[in-house]
Formats: structure tokens, sequence, C-alpha cells
């Protein structure tokens, strides 16, 4: 099976083609990757659908991107969610990672 690589925060994450960025994460054993504002409690996949908004990260500079929906590219740069930086009132739909989903 082809694997290839997203950056998560800065380190390479190996992910086969099909995967979601949550499922990378979770196969490379990162369980964690943002923390709740009040007690900096750890969050990450937890019902894996897009429904409890648990897995948020920064994807391609993109805030607030449900990792379990984001389909990973190679290259892809994900971050951590900071838990001090304001949700938008409405939370975005997943970002598409390739060029060929834009329209504009």
């Amino acid at each position: 099976m082809t694997r290839t690589s997203l950056q998560f925060d800065g380190t390479p994450v190996p992910f086969i083609p099909g995967q979601t960025v949550g499922a990378a994460l979770a196969d490379a054993g990162i369980v964690s990757w943002r923390t709740t504002r009040r007690d900096r409690a750890p969050r990450g996949l937890f019902c894996g659908i897009g429904v409890c908004f648990d897995c948020l990260v920064t994807v391609d500079g993109a805030r607030s991107q449900r990792a379990c929906l984001v389909e990973a590219c190679e290259g892809q740069d994900v971050r951590s969610a900071d838990p001090d930086e304001p949700l938008p009132l409405t939370l975005p739909t997943p970002a598409s990672s390739h060029p060929e989903d834009s329209h504009g």
C-alpha cells in the first residue's frame, strides 16, 4: 500500500491515500490535537463523522476544519487548534485539498 505524508505541527505524518486527516493522525498514534478553552482538556477524534467538532484543526491556513471530514493530501500543513482563538460564528465546511475541486 502506498503511503505519503502530511505535516502536523511541523512533523511528517504518513497516511494511506483516501484517509482523512483525523484517521491519519490516529493511525500515527496522535490522539489529541486541540484542548478545550476552559480546562485545557485534550480533544481529538471522537465521533468520526463530523457531528461533535472535537477534532478541529487548521488545514493549510483554514481554521476550524473537522479532521474527520478533510481528506489527507500530500504536503498538507495541518496545525493543532489554538484554544484561545475565537471560533467563527458558523463553522466552515471542510476545505477541499484538491485544486480541481475549487470553483472560482
